[in-house]
């Protein structure tokens, strides 16, 4: 017979007794069926901005997601109080499956993963022409990332007034990237705005650019109501601007059914997480071609097949050439 309190001795240590309000322990988490759907707006310091139908919710993640982190772009369930009033916070108790992901390492040998985007359908890549130069092996890295991650890829080429766009469309157009050119007078009267507008209705549109290069200017075009700070200051001589965006922000299109997700200006963007036997997905034309590569094949090497097959005529040689100068990008840094 067990025996409680004070009378308990060395045979009943194993009991625990069954106190008013002990409750058993169990590993079956709460399904959260009734709980609502929402879109990741913002993140800022633990708190995340959340769309709930037509509202924003201040929300914060369950314990029960443990080190599972929310970013703009999630899809997520959420309970709790969902008002949208000051001061009150809901829960996110679920991070839906992701479709799409533009990741990235702060630099190679970082092993840390960063996602800065989810659920994204496009990347836009903003490079000015000059002033500040443009940086061909930061707008190759953002181009691996993107294939690498299920988003298709879109160019923004502004300043074209400071410099003409054929040098970069000659390095660029083996890729059949779609891409807007911009001068500063459009981007100034809206023109800017409404031809890349063409090209974001209906999607989620993830923007990435290094500072000065009109990135934050077209998203105000873009986005009027929702301005973000602008300091028009660029450094004619290292091209460096001060950064303008803090945090990734996903704003809706005005005039349209789209998003736009504004993100910090980057200055470097590492490829630590890239696998590169993934970029050739991006490729369909040279994919076949693998077929006969060795094991582990770089795709630039002298056993690699793509070079027989693109001798045989199945795929265009600056294809090839564009592949490996975006795989090289992995093994090289931004700088070289």
């Amino acid at each position: 017979m067990r025996r409680y309190g004070k009378h308990t001795d060395e045979d009943d240590i194993r009991t625990r007794p069954n106190r008013k309000g002990n409750r058993p322990r169990t590993n079956i988490r709460p399904k959260h069926e009734d709980a609502a759907e929402g879109m990741v707006l913002t993140v800022d310091r633990g708190r995340l901005t959340c769309l709930v139908e037509d509202r924003t919710v201040m929300a914060m993640k369950a314990r029960e997601l443990g080190r599972k982190a929310a970013v703009v772009g999630d899809r997520v369930a959420l309970v709790g109080d969902l008002s949208g009033q000051k001061d009150t916070l809901a829960r996110i108790v679920r991070i839906e499956e992701r479709g799409s992901v533009l990741r990235r390492t702060a630099d190679d040998d970082d092993p840390y993963e960063r996602v800065v985007v989810a659920n994204a359908d496009q990347l836009a890549i903003v490079t000015a022409l000059a002033d500040p130069e443009p940086r061909p092996r930061l707008i190759d890295r953002c181009l691996v990332a993107a294939f690498d991650g299920g988003l298709e890829p879109l160019l923004v080429m502004t300043k074209s007034d400071l410099a003409p766009p054929e040098k970069m469309l000659e390095l660029y157009g083996a890729l059949d990237i779609p891409y807007v050119v911009t001068s500063r007078d459009e981007l100034e009267n809206g023109d800017a705005a409404d031809r890349v507008r063409e090209h974001l209705d209906g999607r989620v549109t993830a923007f990435v650019g290094h500072s000065g290069v009109g990135k934050t200017t077209l998203v105000n075009a873009l986005v009027p109501k929702e301005r973000r700070r602008t300091t028009g200051l660029v450094n004619a001589v290292t091209g460096r601007g001060r950064h303008t965006t803090t945090s990734a922000l996903a704003l809706p299109l005005a005039d349209g059914e789209g998003w736009v997700v504004d993100t910090p200006g980057v200055r470097s963007f590492g490829l630590a997480h890239i696998d590169p036997s993934r970029v050739i997905h991006a490729f369909p034309d040279l994919e076949p071609g693998t077929e006969g590569c060795p094991r582990a094949c770089s795709h630039d090497e002298p056993d690699c097949a793509l070079d027989a097959w693109v001798e045989e005529g199945h795929a265009d040689p600056a294809r090839l050439y564009s592949l490996r100068r975006l795989l090289a990008t992995r093994e090289r840094r931004e700088g070289d």
